[in-house]
C-alpha cells in the first residue's frame, strides 16, 4: 500500500482539488495564484460554499495540493497582493491616491500583471470593495436562512460593524471623503459600483419585507439608508467620542441593539383596524 497521503484525507473533497488544477491550467497562472473565486467558479459552487468546505481557510487547500504532490508556493497570489496593498492605500490616503503603479510598488509586482490579473483599476477596485466592504458578507447572508425581522436586522447591523472596523479601514475612508469631497470623480464611480448592488441585496430585502407588511413601505433607497445610516454615523464618529467621554460610551452590542430597536420603531407598519400584531408579537403601536 502507497504510503502517499491522499487529499481527502486533509479534509478538502478531491473534486476541490481538481477543480484548482483545472483553473489554474485553464488560466494559465501558478495554482498559487488561482483564487478561491476561480475554484469556485470551475467547481460549479459559490465562494461561500467553497470557503466552508475548505473550514474557513485556504491553508487546507494548499495542503491538499501539497498532500497530491502539488506544491502551491509560499507566496500570496498577485491579486491577493493587489487587493491588500490597495485597501491599505485607500486606508491611508483616499480613494484618488490609487494608482497601477503605487499599487505595483506596495504589491511588488508589475504594472502588466495588474493588467493581466485585472484588465484595469476599476476591476482592482471592485474586487477591493469585496473584500473591505459589508457587500459580499451581506449578499451571503441574505441568501441564506434567516431568523426574524429583528434578528435579521441585528445580524445585519453587525456586518456592517466589522466591515467599519475592519482592517485596512476602506469603508471608513469611502465615507470619509463623500462628506468632504462629495462631486469627486473617483467617488462617483466608486458609488456606481457600491449603489446598485446595496440596492440589489440590502434594499430588495427591504422591499420584500414591505411587500409582507412587515415594514413601512417605503422606497428602498430610504429603507436603506434609515437602517444603516445611524449605525454607520456612530461606529465612523466612535474612535473619536471614545477618547472624549469614555465613561460613557455604549459597548458594541448595545449599540447594536439600540439602532436595531430604533429601526424597528422607524420602519414600523401602522397597525392594521383589527390591532394586528408584528412577527414579534408586539403590536407596531407600542414600538413608537
Amino acid at each position: 500500500m502507497s504510503s502517499t497521503k491522499r487529499p481527502a484525507d486533509t479534509g478538502v473533497p478531491q473534486e476541490i482539488v481538481q477543480a484548482t488544477l483545472r483553473a489554474a491550467e485553464k488560466l494559465s497562472v501558478p495554482v498559487a495564484e488561482v483564487t478561491l473565486r476561480d475554484v469556485a467558479l470551475e467547481a460549479g459552487i459559490s465562494r461561500s460554499t467553497l470557503v466552508r468546505r475548505l473550514g474557513g481557510t485556504r491553508n487546507s487547500l494548499d495542503e491538499a495540493l501539497r498532500a497530491a504532490g502539488i506544491e502551491p508556493g509560499g507566496r500570496k497570489p498577485v491579486r491577493e497582493r493587489a487587493i491588500e496593498a490597495t485597501g491599505a492605500q485607500i486606508s491611508a490616503h483616499g480613494l484618488g491616491s490609487v494608482t497601477f503603479e503605487r499599487v505595483a510598488a506596495a504589491a511588488g509586482c508589475s504594472v502588466p500583471s495588474l493588467y493581466a490579473t485585472f484588465g484595469g483599476r476599476d476591476e482592482l477596485l471592485r474586487a477591493v470593495f469585496d473584500r473591505y466592504t459589508p457587500m459580499v458578507d451581506v449578499e451571503a447572508f441574505l441568501a441564506g436562512p434567516r431568523g426574524s425581522l429583528e434578528d435579521t436586522v441585528r445580524s445585519l447591523h453587525r456586518l456592517m460593524i466589522d466591515a467599519l472596523e475592519r482592517e485596512p479601514r476602506v469603508l471608513p475612508a469611502l465615507l470619509a471623503e463623500v462628506f468632504a469631497r462629495p462631486g469627486d470623480e473617483n467617488l462617483r464611480l466608486a458609488f456606481q459600483s457600491l449603489t446598485p448592488r446595496l440596492l440589489a441585496g440590502l434594499g430588495a430585502w427591504l422591499a420584500g419585507e414591505a411587500a409582507a407588511g412587515r415594514v413601512r413601505d417605503l422606497p428602498p433607497l430610504l429603507l436603506t439608508q434609515l437602517m444603516t445610516g445611524p449605525i454607520f454615523l456612530h461606529f465612523l464618529v466612535r474612535p473619536v467620542t471614545s477618547h472624549v467621554i469614555a465613561a460613557e460610551m455604549p459597548t458594541r452590542e448595545e449599540a447594536v441593539e439600540t439602532f436595531t430597536q430604533a429601526f424597528l420603531r422607524a420602519v414600523a407598519p401602522p397597525p392594521d383596524a383589527d390591532g394586528a400584531t408584528d412577527e414579534r408579537g408586539t403590536a407596531p403601536s407600542d414600538l413608537t
